[in-house]
Formats: C-alpha cells, sequence, structure tokens
C-alpha cells in the first residue's frame, strides 16, 4: 500500500532572490551603457578638441577685430557687415562659383564616360584603369609644376604646338578670360580619376540580367546605357555631384601655385582671399567673418542638393 506524500509543493523563488534576479538585468544594461560611454569618449575628445573648439573659437574671433599681432575687443557683427559691404569678396566669390559650374559638369560626364568605356570591356583593361586613376594619385605641387612647363609661353608645349601649325601663342596663364579656363583643364585633368572610380564600382554592381533582359527585349548598346544603366548611376550621381561641388567650391592649391590668383585678381578664389586677409593683412576677426559667411553658402548649397531628394524619399 502507497501512502500518500506529505512533502510540501515546490515554493517559488524568495522575496530576496526574486528583488536580485530583477535588479541583475538593470545593473547588466548599466554596466554596457558605461561601455559604450568609455569606447565613444575619444571620439568625443577628438571631435570636440579639433572641430567643436574650433568651429566655436572662430565664430568668436570673428565677432572681434582680432589681429595676428594682438588680441582684439568685441565688436559684434562689424566685421559681417564690413564683408557684405566688399567688392573683393563677391567678386573672389563670383570667381569660385565661375571656377566651381565650368569643372563640376565636365568632371562628372568625363568620369562617367571613362567608367562605361572601361566597362564595356576594352582589351587591355588594366592599362585604361591606370590611365584614368594615375593622375588623380599626383600631389598637386607635381600637377602644377607639369602644366606651368606646358603653359610656358615660349617653351611650352600648348604654345610649340600651335606655332608648328602657324597659329598664334596663347597666354594660358597670364590673359585674362584664359587662365581660369586653363586651371580648370588642368583641374579636369587632375582629378577626373575619382568619379571614374566611384562610377566603376557602380557599374559592376548592375546586374547583369538587367542588361541580358534589354537585349533581349532588342535594345543596343546605346539604349541599353540611357534607358538601363544612367537610371541606375542615379544615386551615386548625385554623390559624386556633391563631392564634386564641396571640392571644386573649396579650391585654393592650384590656383595660388600657377597663377597666385593672377592675373589683375581674375583667378582669385575667396579661399585666397581669406587667407590674403587673414594671414597677409593680419586680419584675423574679418578673415573669420568671410569664412562663416563662405561656410553658410557651402551649407544652403549642399542642403539645396539634398532637400529635393529628401521630399521624394516621403
Amino acid at each position: 500500500m502507497t501512502l500518500p506524500s506529505t512533502r510540501p509543493a515546490p515554493a517559488g523563488p524568495a522575496p530576496a532572490a526574486a528583488g536580485r534576479s530583477a535588479v541583475a538585468p538593470t545593473r547588466r544594461r548599466r554596466r554596457g551603457d558605461l561601455s559604450g560611454y568609455a569606447f565613444a569618449a575619444p571620439f568625443v575628445v577628438v571631435f570636440a578638441a579639433f572641430l567643436v573648439w574650433p568651429v566655436l573659437a572662430g565664430a568668436w574671433t570673428s565677432l572681434t577685430d582680432t589681429s595676428l599681432m594682438a588680441p582684439g575687443g568685441f565688436i559684434g557683427f562689424g566685421n559681417y557687415a564690413e564683408a557684405f559691404a566688399d567688392p573683393q569678396v563677391w567678386q573672389t566669390l563670383w570667381q569660385t562659383f565661375l571656377f566651381t559650374l565650368i569643372t563640376t559638369l565636365p568632371l562628372v560626364l568625363l568620369g562617367l564616360v571613362m567608367a562605361l568605356l572601361v566597362h564595356t570591356g576594352l582589351p587591355g583593361q588594366w592599362l585604361w584603369r591606370t590611365s584614368f586613376f594615375a593622375s588623380y594619385l599626383l600631389p598637386v605641387a607635381v600637377v602644377t609644376g607639369i602644366w606651368a612647363w606646358m603653359f610656358q609661353a615660349d617653351i611650352g608645349l600648348l604654345n610649340s604646338t600651335l606655332a608648328s601649325l602657324g597659329l598664334e601663342g596663347v597666354g594660358w596663364l597670364t590673359q585674362e578670360g584664359v587662365a581660369m579656363l586653363s586651371i580648370a583643364l588642368v583641374t579636369v585633368w587632375w582629378t577626373a580619376g575619382f568619379n571614374f572610380l566611384l562610377y566603376l564600382a557602380a557599374l559592376q554592381s548592375i546586374p547583369a540580367s538587367h542588361l541580358e533582359a534589354a537585349t533581349l527585349d532588342g535594345a543596343g548598346a546605346w539604349r541599353r546605357i540611357f534607358s538601363v544603366i544612367v537610371p541606375q548611376l542615379r544615386g551615386v550621381t548625385g554623390v559624386i555631384l556633391v563631392l564634386q561641388l564641396l571640392a571644386s567650391l573649396k579650391v585654393f592649391d592650384q590656383i595660388y601655385l600657377l597663377t597666385a590668383g593672377g592675373p589683375n585678381g581674375s583667378t582669385r578664389p575667396i579661399l585666397e582671399y581669406i587667407y590674403d586677409t587673414g594671414f597677409t593683412n593680419y586680419r584675423l576677426g574679418y578673415a573669420s567673418a568671410i569664412s562663416y559667411i563662405f561656410f553658410a553658402v557651402i551649407l544652403i548649397i549642399t542642403l539645396m542638393r539634398f532637400l529635393p531628394s529628401r521630399r521624394k524619399e516621403h
């Protein structure tokens, strides 16, 4: 005969143990949060030291009459009022926009064409890839040295070629109206390889089945380019366009080394004017004010490019 068990049923966790089990996830979460802060701290320190602090210090300097030789006092928005009335600011800003206009479109189109040529399977692809991208690897001093020799009025390659054809030489870097075009030519030759690389990577990500389906539907080579390839490159084209606009608006090196802003200031970009104002005329406060005005212009142009695409997404 089996006697009924008198052992009590297992009880639930003790109140103290239940409390510990509820607190443990909270502690683990806090420990994880602290670890996240510890990992992010080096970046935050570097970000604050090299971006936030210089931006704030520059904004404060733009409100003072600080010079390179001595600190200055607070003058409010006096530097900004002077900058808006300064014809040199508007002239150099226009010349910066002009350089951006005549270089952005050729750089985008040339990068696309070079990428399409390589992607179509030309023989000796390694040679074409190296040739198209090699110039981008050259430092600006080497690029301007090569082209300064080619632009020489008497013994330069371009004028010598014109002379052999019975044509008159051109003042490539000394003639107003031509100097800016010459610098644009140098910039296109130098930097088109970067856009070529971005387009080539985007082309290689297009599924081959799309092109095969278009071919089966009777689409020719040009039809495949304009109806299949170009629409799928819309995203990378937007990125290249923004990057190119920002790079062209910040032009300084090649102009300074080739013409130093001449002849008669016809190629002087606004960054060179800011440099001259701050480090040649010693007016750091005024140079800072012009810098922030130019920063606002770049910010507006960038937002104008991105806002339409965000509206389409919504």
